[in-house]
């Protein structure tokens, strides 16, 4: 396969949502080689299109990243997957200033990461991004709250400010009474919960999150999904969330990035993706998949014409269609789709339901 970079669709989001958006991660045609040729070996990728086995040959290089371009708006939950050695974790860590790409630029809230010092770039984690890993990370001779709190004690942060806002956030994680606690009394998903609590403790303004749900049992993964996508709608942070599991993409993505062979063959919507993969690479990855879980009420809503209806069944804009036949099949009124605010945004009747479930435009 060549390395030449690919062509992605939907590097912003739709109109609709870009208009009221502000960007806080900008990636600008960023390359990640690993080896001694690597300014030589990415002109030459770009210029011969060379492929992996070429590229290990001629330069004794190793692609992580391949001509990366995308945003990450405010709010949003941008989900990166792939196979192992696809380059979505050196993707991060190029987000989060833990390597220097090779070439391209990396920006947050408009601020180019490369030009800053060390000093900076320390004080950027500190205050404005959160990590949390696959690995819990937990320091084992701390308790549950001096560990939610460590960051905090780091930034000097006095000892009551940062217990009052450590305990605040262990309450919004569900385990305030674990506070005394070790780590090793905790199960593994109460680990990552600790994880989580402490890097929202900081109030950062990005989440990065490295297959943070990945060594947990399917259903303890599930309710650390639920709980994180609650705390999402609550504090709306920017989350880049990386996953090899397109399932767990599909439910949390507000969109997705495919990638392979450190490119980016896809960004869009859940749905983008499953409607229009991009190439047979895509296509494959979405094959399986049900559009019961896949489709959301915002995918396929009738706008609403006159008065909003005042009684029947309510769901939410990213209400999938499983969770939509449900609703349908205990009333008969048409599903008033309704923001967190109450704010009605459209209609989805049973005609609507059954054509988003055969993949077809409601209106068509």
């Amino acid at each position: 396969m060549s390395l030449r970079p690919a062509t992605t669709v939907s590097e912003k989001p739709p109109a609709k949502q870009a208009k009221a958006a502000q960007t806080v991660v900008e990636c600008r045609d960023v390359w990640k080689l690993f080896g001694p040729q690597a300014d030589r070996a990415r002109a030459a990728i770009v210029s011969e299109g060379l492929s992996k086995a070429e590229l290990l040959q001629r330069y004794n290089c190793v692609i992580g990243v391949a001509g990366a371009s995308f945003t990450v708006e405010r709010g949003e939950i941008f989900c990166i997957m792939g196979l192992s050695g696809s380059g979505k974790s050196t993707l991060v860590r190029l987000i989060n200033g833990l390597i220097e790409p090779t070439s391209g630029s990396v920006l947050i809230d408009g601020e180019e990461i490369g030009r800053k010092s060390s000093s900076e770039l320390r004080r950027l984690r500190a205050e404005k991004i959160g990590m949390v890993f696959q690995s819990f990370a937990l320091l084992p001779h701390r308790n549950v709250l001096d560990n939610v709190a460590f960051g905090l004690e780091l930034r000097g942060v006095s000892r009551a400010d940062r217990e009052r806002i450590a305990m605040r956030v262990l309450e919004q994680v569900k385990l305030a009474e674990w506070a005394g606690r070790n780590p090793s009394e905790l199960s593994g998903g109460m680990q990552q919960r600790v994880g989580l609590a402490r890097a929202l403790a900081g109030d950062p303004e990005l989440l990065l999150m490295d297959e943070p749900f990945g060594a947990l049992d399917p259903l303890i993964r599930r309710q650390l999904q639920d709980q994180f996508l609650s705390l999402s709608r609550v504090m709306r942070k920017t989350t880049v969330f990386i996953t090899h599991d397109l399932d767990e993409a599909i439910r949390l993505g507000t969109r997705i990035a495919i990638m392979r062979d450190g490119q980016l063959v896809q960004i869009g919507t859940p749905a983008e993706i499953v409607r229009k993969p991009a190439d047979d690479y895509v296509a494959d990855f979405v094959s399986g998949l049900s559009r019961l879980k896949l489709l959301r009420a915002c995918d396929i809503m009738l706008p609403i014409a006159g008065a909003s209806p005042a009684g029947g069944p309510r769901a939410r804009p990213d209400s999938d269609l499983d969770q939509l036949v449900d609703l349908a099949s205990l009333h008969d009124e048409p599903i008033l789709i309704t923001t967190d605010d109450g704010v009605a945004v459209g209609l989805v009747d049973k005609k609507a339901l059954l054509r988003g479930i055969q993949g077809k435009p409601a209106d068509g």
